[in-house]
């Protein structure tokens, strides 16, 4: 590792700058959905926003061979997968630059690779040993083909934290601190990288929306601030409070001077009907905000970091609806897979707040809703999800059995949608949600029939 670090020290040396990175925000290009526009068409779109970078989880030569000539930055990454097998050979990482990268560079402006995406969060603690060796790698295989201008780097959700709050507590985690950020920020400082960090505001509102005003995490908040007791300095929005406290536990470690990358930031504009905030209006302040934000000139930065640049990609480009989860997975485009904008936005920052329509209401859903399963779900899943619906107790499936009310029609799909609310019902004030591994969906149009009556949860 010491070794390593010398050679990138002495490497680094030999970089030429390209100039004061833009503050002007990018947008990250996802492609889970099975209805979004062609490459061409996409590259368009992001160009039609006026962003000036473009993120993708991937290195797909369709989108690649699109972004040629566009004169848009281009961040790409080295999948979850292939991390271990990275680390451990040279000869793989140089075969992967040069089959994925090199075919399109210098026409496609690629100025970042990101080696996996949120691995402490998504993978387990097996690969987190091979991140940083990783990183290594394939930094080691840009400089064998003259490749001097990509940053390295990897991005980081918000749970690699142990505390954040207030922001001047901010700590890693004590299973990754020495382990895996350290030699990581060691990397990040001498190859002049940043840390690209993962910032949602929305989820961090959501988990404890009594005590965290709605406007503080939209940016919206005229008089709501919170000040720091260790440093008196005084917050104005969430977002700042979030980012400051990686900055601060980034300095614990010794390294107070790695600047941020925010590899995602947004606010989804739909979700399931119990999932409060999740809506047009509040997607569109949130984003508009931001970029309003980190556009100003000069640079406003954070507290902690008054007057630097935040470059940053915004999440996402599309709704994609093949991504797992939680409705709000599936909302967090600036455009729907059409094209069309889901509100208006221009990430130039250049647009006035006066010359947007009218957004709609910011409401929540009110009233009674039913969790069934959704269309086109794999029966055999479903089969395993009523099993397990059905297992919980508390007289579930009573009312599906031979002779009971909804036993009729005597399909599987029929069974679990009854199953489905049964159990989340009953079991929602303790956790339970309508999922179900993602064959299941909350409706608010009653699907009793006759003598057939689905329990609901009212919200």
């Amino acid at each position: 590792m010491v070794v390593a670090l010398i050679s990138l020290l002495i490497f680094s040396l030999f970089i030429t700058s390209s100039g004061e990175i833009s503050e002007q925000p990018g947008v990250n290009y996802g492609q889970l959905g099975n209805n979004l526009p062609t490459p061409t068409t996409s590259v368009s779109l992001i160009q039609n926003l006026k962003a000036k970078r473009v993120k993708i989880y991937d290195t797909n030569p369709e989108i690649l061979k699109a972004l040629e000539n566009t004169g848009l930055q281009v961040s790409i990454m080295l999948p979850n997968q292939l991390i271990t097998n990275i680390s451990l050979n040279q000869t793989f990482s140089n075969q992967w630059i040069q089959s994925n990268l090199v075919p399109f560079y210098p026409k496609t402006l690629i100025r970042y690779l990101l080696v996996g995406n949120e691995l402490i969060s998504s993978t387990t603690n097996e690969t987190w040993p091979h991140i940083v060796p990783a990183m290594h790698r394939i930094k080691h295989s840009l400089s064998i083909f003259g490749l001097l201008k990509i940053k390295v780097g990897t991005t980081s959700a918000m749970d690699v934290l142990q505390a954040s709050f207030p922001p001047s507590n901010g700590t890693f985690r004590n299973d990754i601190a020495f382990s895996v950020i350290k030699p990581m920020l060691e990397f990040l400082h001498v190859t002049n990288s940043y840390f690209f960090l993962d910032v949602y505001p929305f989820f961090a509102w959501t988990s404890d929306p009594i005590n965290i005003n709605l406007n503080y995490a939209l940016f919206e908040s005229d008089n709501i601030t919170v000040t720091d007791p260790n440093t008196g300095l005084v917050y104005t929005n969430l977002f700042d409070q979030m980012v400051d406290a990686v900055y601060y536990a980034m300095e614990r470690l010794g390294f107070p001077g790695i600047r941020i990358f925010i590899a995602e930031t947004g606010w989804p504009n739909g979700g399931d009907l119990d999932q409060i905030g999740a809506n047009i209006h509040n997607a569109a302040t949130y984003n508009r905000n931001f970029v309003k934000k980190v556009t100003k000139k000069p640079h406003i930065g954070t507290p902690a970091r008054p007057g630097s640049v935040l470059p940053s990609f915004i999440f996402a480009l599309f709704n994609e609806n093949l991504k797992p989860g939680l409705g709000t997975e599936r909302h967090f485009g600036l455009l729907y897979p059409n094209g069309s904008n889901i509100y208006e936005i221009d990430l130039s920052g250049k647009t006035l707040e006066s010359e947007f329509k009218t957004l709609p209401p910011a409401n929540d859903y009110k009233g009674k809703v039913w969790c069934v399963v959704v269309e086109g779900a794999n029966e055999t899943a479903v089969v395993e999800a009523l099993s397990y619906a059905c297992s919980q107790g508390n007289q579930t499936c009573d009312s599906v059995q031979p002779g009971k009310p909804c036993f009729e029609p005597n399909s599987v799909v029929d069974h679990a949608s009854y199953a489905f609310s049964s159990y989340w019902a009953q079991f929602r004030h303790v956790g339970g949600t309508c999922n179900f591994n993602g064959l299941a969906i909350q409706i608010a149009k009653d699907p009793s029939y006759g003598a057939c009556k689905y329990q609901s949860v009212t919200l």
